[in-house]
């Protein structure tokens, strides 16, 4: 079976939705199955999470770097700060991931307001 194989217009949506669950979600379910019997202080586990941030650096270190859409419209320096104002905030409010998110946003929002 093929995306053109059915001409309707929910088609895309469902090819989408199937495509997209049985690549990710056998896994998922598979962790959630062993993931409750392995010790949280396990090598595994650690190795894991230091896999997951990792990851995320990199997405955001890709948005900053080389950035798409509106974001590619504003300066380097200000897509810099304010992923540094809201490491900041994170760190200040006892490394909780909202503040530092939403501070962060909120330097980009009012840079890109301002015309930076």
């Amino acid at each position: 079976m093929t995306f053109e194989a059915i001409d309707a217009a929910w088609w895309p949506y469902l090819f989408i939705l199937i495509g997209g669950g049985l690549a990710t979600d056998v896994w998922r379910f598979l962790g959630v199955h062993f993931g409750g019997r392995i010790p949280e202080e396990s090598e595994a586990l650690v190795f894991v999470r230091a896999v997951a941030t990792a990851l995320v650096a990199a997405v955001i270190g890709n948005l900053i770097v080389f950035p798409s859409g509106s974001l590619a419209e504003t300066a380097p320096a200000l897509r810099i700060g304010a992923a540094a104002a809201g490491f900041a905030a994170y760190l200040l409010s006892g490394k909780r991931m909202l503040v530092g998110i939403v501070a962060g946003e909120a330097v980009l929002i009012a840079g890109m307001a301002v015309g930076w």
